[in-house]
């Protein structure tokens, strides 16, 4: 598949988003500053989040409005001002996606409800993500999926069953395009938590490309997940975690993100394919092997023993797994030491 001119697939090293979210802490010259890193340390594509508090929640106090679990980054924060805190302001949009296909990276967003996708399509996105609590929303996603553009769907907490849902009400509704992200929807994730055995299965049960939402510490899980056929990878990024955020504590710096996008493009090169033999770039260490070689001078009619017949380097005589049938049996012709056993120096030496 396509997201303008960037192919995604196995082909191709793995397409890196960096989830800006709330990260911006309500500056616009923060959140510009932010598409200039991600850029300028190989991300392909910037991700927004489409949404106001008011088409989130409502603004209430009671059970269930309030996150009251203790271990949550959020814990006592009410739903409706966490989302106020955390939006991208709509016409914060055009100037960052503006910026961002100056500095040469794709840029979208994650729509969170139908006014949100219709502003989305004023901005011609080139593609949508679908978050993984959204992931069960399917007039949400058959929305989506009309507009014809890629789709990014996280997986996070969904079963087997609803993920079989959401991919056909997204194909029914026009998406020919889908990637599905593994995703475990805590924040951070453990590596424990992670399951990225999925990936590959999620590639077999939905026959799409597939990748790795990662909430994770570090790049070892994505790396890791690369080696396992993902082909998309997204990561929250931030200028610098010190300086404080919703989301800033379970994000990538700057740095961080380099070395992700080194790393996994090495996981994907190394994946290659099924390979026995050596390769063109061993040919000429094959004569660091161990061969049968002469090893003092010998006269014709001599026999060969584990003195005068030995195993070492260079490579360029008879295999080791020769050495047995050779010894006791006599050299045809005069040899001198340092020349590499071969079956014709067993045989009388040819004279006019």
């Amino acid at each position: 598949m396509k997201i303008l001119d960037r192919e995604i697939g196995s082909g191709q090293r793995p397409y890196l988003i960096a989830e800006m979210s709330g990260n911006h802490n309500q500056s616009l010259e923060r959140a510009l500053a932010i598409v200039d890193a991600a850029a300028a340390h190989g991300a392909d594509a910037i991700k927004l989040q489409t949404y106001t508090a008011d088409t989130m929640t409502l603004n209430l106090r009671t059970p269930g409005f309030v996150i009251d679990d203790p271990k949550s980054l959020w814990v006592g924060r009410q739903l409706y001002e966490l989302y106020q805190e955390a939006h991208t302001p709509y016409e914060w949009h055009a100037p960052i996606m503006e910026r961002a296909a100056q500095q040469g990276v794709h840029c979208f967003s994650t729509p969170f409800d139908f006014s949100s996708v219709d502003f989305l399509e004023s901005l011609n996105v080139p593609a949508y993500k679908i978050a993984s609590f959204e992931n069960t929303d399917l007039p949400l996603i058959r929305r989506v999926a009309a507009t014809g553009k890629p789709m990014i769907m996280s997986t996070g907490m969904a079963t087997a069953s609803e993920i079989d849902e959401a991919v056909r009400a997204a194909r029914d509704a026009g998406c020919s395009e889908l990637v599905l992200l593994k995703c475990t929807s805590t924040y951070p994730a453990t590596a424990a938590n992670t399951n990225i055995s999925t990936i590959p299965h999620l590639r077999t049960l939905f026959d799409c490309e597939v990748g790795l939402s990662d909430h994770t510490m570090g790049c070892g899980v994505s790396v890791a997940a690369t080696a396992l056929g993902a082909t998309v990878i997204e990561k929250h990024f931030t200028l610098c975690r010190a300086d404080g955020g919703v989301d800033s504590s379970f994000s990538m710096e700057p740095q961080e993100l380099r070395q992700l996008r080194e790393e996994t493009e090495r996981a994907w090169q190394a994946v290659g394919q099924v390979s026995y033999g050596p390769t063109s770039a061993e040919i000429q260490s094959l004569a660091f092997r161990r061969s049968l070689y002469i090893a003092r001078d010998l006269k014709a009619g001599e026999v060969l023993t584990r003195d005068n017949l030995r195993c070492v380097r260079p490579g360029f005589g008879l295999p080791p797994k020769h050495l047995d049938i050779l010894l006791g049996q006599c050299i045809g012709r005069d040899v001198t030491a340092g020349t590499p056993m071969a079956w014709r120096l067993l045989s009388p030496e040819l004279t006019a």
